[in-house]
């Protein structure tokens, strides 16, 4: 069974009194376990689908199902909670807390979860030891390099053992080396948790790391090529 299907969607945007159509009777599945990239020129759609997979952004027409839930079927709160315990983000700019140390940061998802003190500080401390940042526990963001913070927004995103993992242009920000070094410890995780990840990228190096590549351009797939 599919872990993200995407059946038949489209979205529309008005800017003044044109329509940009954004996403064009796109049909997308992707099985558990996948290292998916989405790719394409600015403007093909690549981040809409993303956000569209997310529940941060609905359809005009079709509908997306995500671990079995149907977004069409849900309000706006199921949505949340279903992006709370199911979906793990990753962002260019990280979006961390600024007055929150890594391990709290890292903490964050798992305290609106309800998880324990404890527990949640032992998950996160093996986390952040997993990602390769263990002398950094106490290191707000100010005090940490981008390559770092973005380990510790990864870090963030897989701790709650969500469904899938969503990264929306994560090296973007990146020297190629630190994301080459990011993509290393995603792939990692991919492997031996199974978490699925989908990326959005025009990063070169993303798409040759990704199992599966999917090509969009003008908001339709114009190719979907498995490795």
């Amino acid at each position: 069974m599919p872990i993200v299907e995407v059946n038949g969607v489209d979205k529309v945007y008005q800017q003044g009194d044109i329509e940009i159509h954004a996403l064009k009777d796109i049909h997308l599945s992707i099985a558990p376990g996948s290292f998916a990239a989405i790719a394409g020129p600015s403007g093909s759609g690549k981040t809409t689908l993303l956000n569209m997979i997310g529940g941060l952004d609905l359809p005009d027409h079709g509908d997306v199902i995500v671990d079995g839930c149907h977004f069409s079927e849900m309000n706006q709160s199921q949505l949340a909670e279903l992006r709370l315990n199911r979906i793990g983000f990753v962002f260019q700019s990280y979006n961390l807390i600024p007055v929150l140390s890594a391990v709290e940061n890292v903490e964050y998802v798992m305290l609106l979860q309800g998880v324990e003190k404890v527990e949640r500080r032992e998950r996160a401390m093996a986390m952040l030891d997993e990602v390769g940042l263990s002398e950094k526990y106490h290191n707000r963001p100010s005090e940490l390099s981008g390559g770092q913070q973005q380990r510790v927004a990864v870090a963030r995103a897989i701790v709650s053992n969500p469904a899938i993992v969503l990264a929306d242009e994560p090296t973007a920000n990146l020297d190629s080396k630190t994301g080459e070094g990011l993509l290393k410890i995603m792939a990692a995780m991919n492997e031996k948790r199974n978490v699925t990840f989908i990326f959005s990228t025009h990063d070169k190096m993303v798409m040759d790391y990704a199992h599966r590549l999917v090509l969009l351009r003008d908001g339709m797939i114009a190719d979907d090529e498995f490795k």
